[in-house]
């Protein structure tokens, strides 16, 4: 059935997917279930071959689906024995290289994203009607002075906002992406995802993102829906997937991550940086996720500095520990400690996530040694 909000309407443009199962050969999707709602941004992040660009082909009509039903709004456009036409979906789909005609003009480009009746004209031209949708479109993206040029005189930034006019010429009720930004170099990336975002947000289109960068998913998304071996793996915002990953894998993946070894009695476990305060109630060996910003580091002893990363903004410090455990501190701006320098390592008491061991509804009270 169609996905409902909480007071049971029906959002004109939410898109849910079901079950999903695709099987070529091996099964490339396993049944993932996926809700981006009207005028979300959405964001599909995982490694290569995980099934993300499976799903949007899924979602846009270009792959048949074995098991699972996918809506737009309150259509069904795909199960097991249906599979509404692309082009009646209302679902505009951008490529990762644009794929512009290269032999047509700007103009010519953005035209072919409308419905053929109002496409032409006499003599093989764009209709009156249609040249006035595709110039306002193109006025929209900031290209209104290029419409007569070729696509290859453009640069990287500009042709894919043409491909932006051309899926939203027609004024689809959801536009797909598929690394739209990957053949951009990274300066220029960073500002045309950044005007995309602000345009589909002006034009209140629910848009769905696939990417395997994840500063990309976290400047996109509203919502960032990681996969793994052809599974949803977890579907949440940006920062509550950074702070609360269901998993170690994710915890892993969104971001740097150290995974410590620890023993939890209640609220907290201790581990190689002592004792580390936790936010759910375990019992037991469990992993302990560490985030670089929460390892403090200190001239002292424990540690010896083995790498040090400088990235401008701030530094990532690798310290060798004297049992062998290698961590990395993340702090802002320029490097505090040299290579071989030694340094006394801990944790900033921040509350963090463990996994394994078993929940313990009643957290252990520890008496405080004065």
């Amino acid at each position: 059935m169609p996905h409902k909000d909480s007071r049971g309407a029906l959002p004109a443009l939410v898109v849910r997917t079901t079950e999903l199962w695709v099987n070529r050969s091996v099964p490339v999707l396993k049944g993932v279930d996926l809700v981006a709602g009207p005028g979300q941004h959405l964001v599909i992040l995982g490694p290569s071959g995980c099934g993300k660009t499976t799903l949007l082909r899924a979602i846009a009509g270009l792959q048949a689906l074995e098991r699972g039903e996918i809506w737009i709004g309150s259509q069904l456009v795909a199960n097991s024995s249906v599979c509404v036409a692309p082009e009646k979906r209302r679902v505009g789909l951008v490529f990762q290289d644009g794929a512009l005609f290269p032999h047509l003009s700007v103009a010519n480009n953005v035209a072919y994203g409308l419905p053929r009746k109002d496409r032409w004209g006499r003599f093989g031209r764009i209709s009156e009607r249609g040249r006035e949708s595709v110039l306002k479109m193109l006025e929209l993206v900031g290209l209104q002075d290029v419409a007569d040029r070729l696509p290859g005189s453009l640069s990287g930034g500009q042709q894919q906002r043409v491909a932006v006019a051309r899926a939203l010429v027609p004024r689809p009720a959801v536009l797909l992406f598929d690394e739209p930004f990957s053949s951009l170099d990274s300066n220029l990336r960073v500002g045309v995802r950044s005007e995309v975002a602000q345009l589909l947000r002006e034009l209140d289109i629910t848009a769905i993102f696939v990417t395997h960068d994840q500063a990309e998913a976290f400047e996109l998304g509203d919502e960032v829906a990681v996969m793994r071996d052809g599974v949803l793996v977890q579907q949440d915002s940006p920062m509550q997937l950074y702070k609360r990953p269901r998993d170690p894998w994710v915890a892993s993946f969104v971001g740097e991550a150290e995974l410590l070894s620890g023993y939890a009695q209640g609220t907290y476990a201790d581990t190689v940086l002592g004792r580390v305060p936790l936010e759910n109630s375990l019992s037991g060996p469990v992993e302990v996720l560490v985030r670089p910003e929460d390892i403090a580091l200190l001239p002292g002893l424990g540690g010896r500095v083995v790498h040090v990363s400088y990235c401008g903004h701030d530094t990532l410090t690798s310290v060798l520990l004297a049992g062998g455990t290698v961590l990395r501190s993340r702090t802002t701006g320029a490097p505090r400690f040299s290579l071989d320098a030694d340094v006394a390592v801990g944790h900033s008491g921040v509350a963090t996530l463990a996994y394994g061991g078993s929940v313990q509804r009643e957290p252990l009270m520890v008496e405080a040694v004065l």
